[in-house]
């Protein structure tokens, strides 16, 4: 098989949701496939050492900084002339073009949930607003062009499902992974070095804040000046992804700027650094409004970190009984947990082991073999209704 992968962010130093999940999939189906000819297509950026190209592994970088153009006019072109049986859209969006097959990995469809000016209107920032609105105009087109769905939770294949009223078997469930260095024992020099770079705290509890609503931040801060006046320890609030201009505008809407002496921004951090981030933090808190899958639940799971994370969506399908589950809109609830969590040790080291557990069951090279089936299952079907990918 000649398969093209799209992995247009690939190469970006600051790499997301989307962009780890593309990076893991290309780099295990680097380890487990040694017989089909891969194309990872991607924009030129700067940081072209995560993947290195093998003997049948192409790095086939396609210019072009206008995101809509590039995905719908310069992708299918290059897929075509390089004739790919299968082209693998790994972001929520693909190309319209119906001559090419195409294999299409939805991750969430929350761009289409609430009316347009609720979009538009939201704190999300200028880029996520194009993203999702790119996303609303092109999914249905999407979905009816792709041979084959892939989606990351059961609960997100339900909602995909009805919203577009399908047929189950023309999406599956592809499980993400969490990636080996979170569940390794960590060097001792190597979590030194990280908790003085970043200047890291004694005691505190780990956020990962967006601006993004959904993230839930504003509760959250709700939440700890709940928990610092009930509990009276000196616990700090470290957030990761969060602007000092931004959490200050949360402050101010929740009256309570004096917050900001307890809480530490960190704001991106690299893969390496994470895995320490996690190991030091008395607890994780992920009280999302919604998701489709979740990764950082697991990964802090793999690191021995007791979760807190919501009742709704696809949160306790991947946290299972492992984690504290709450109700994201109830700041008490939230509060509440981080108590029993910091007060109770029995509690705290059975979420802890079961936590453990519970991330063991996520692999990123299963998640591999998976997709890698899914290309097979679609390259017969091809060749079975004898689909012409020159046209």
């Amino acid at each position: 098989m000649r398969i093209g992968i799209e992995a247009q962010r690939l190469f970006r130093t600051h790499k997301h949701g989307m962009d780890r999940v593309a990076l893991e999939l290309i780099q295990n189906l680097q380890i487990i496939d040694k017989v089909n000819e891969y194309f990872i297509f991607v924009k030129p950026d700067q940081d072209k050492s995560v993947i290195q190209e093998t003997s049948n592994f192409k790095i086939v970088e396609i210019p072009g900084n206008l995101y809509p153009w590039w995905e719908q006019f310069k992708l299918p072109k290059v897929a075509k002339s390089l004739q790919c049986d299968v082209l693998h859209c790994t972001s929520n969006t693909a190309p319209y073009s119906k001559n090419i097959p195409l294999i299409t990995t939805l991750h969430d469809i929350i761009y289409m949930e609430g009316n347009l000016m609720k979009l538009l209107t939201s704190k999300a920032s200028l880029y996520q607003k194009i993203g999702n609105l790119y996303r609303r105009c092109i999914v249905h087109s999407v979905v009816k062009n792709s041979k084959k769905l892939i989606t990351v939770s059961n609960f997100e294949k339900e909602n995909i499902t009805k919203f577009f009223q399908l047929e189950n078997h023309t999406i599956e469930t592809v499980y993400n992974g969490v990636n080996e260095k979170f569940k390794m024992n960590l060097e001792t020099e190597y979590l030194k070095k990280c908790k003085t770079v970043h200047q890291l705290p004694d005691n505190y509890v780990l956020h990962i804040a967006n601006k993004d609503p959904r993230k839930n931040t504003l509760r959250v801060l709700v939440a700890f000046q709940k928990f610092l006046n009930q509990s009276k320890l000196p616990y700090k609030l470290v957030m990761l992804g969060c602007k000092e201009e931004d959490l200050t505008l949360s402050l101010k809407e929740i009256n309570a700027l004096k917050l900001r002496e307890h809480i530490v921004l960190l704001g991106y951090v690299s893969d390496n650094d994470l895995p320490a981030i996690y190991y030091f933090a008395e607890l994780f808190l992920f009280p999302s409004l919604r998701e489709g899958f979740g990764i950082p639940i697991i990964e802090a799971m793999a690191c021995g970190i007791p979760v807190i994370t919501s009742n709704t969506s696809s949160m306790p399908e991947v946290a299972g009984n492992a984690a504290h589950l709450v109700d994201p809109f109830n700041t008490d609830e939230i509060c509440e947990g981080m108590m029993k969590i910091v007060l109770d040790e029995n509690y705290k080291g059975l979420l802890i082991q079961k936590g453990m557990l519970q991330s063991k069951k996520f692999s990123w090279e299963k998640m591999a073999w998976q997709v890698l089936e899914q290309y097979k299952q679609l390259y017969n079907e091809i060749n079975t209704k004898g689909y012409d990918k020159r046209k």
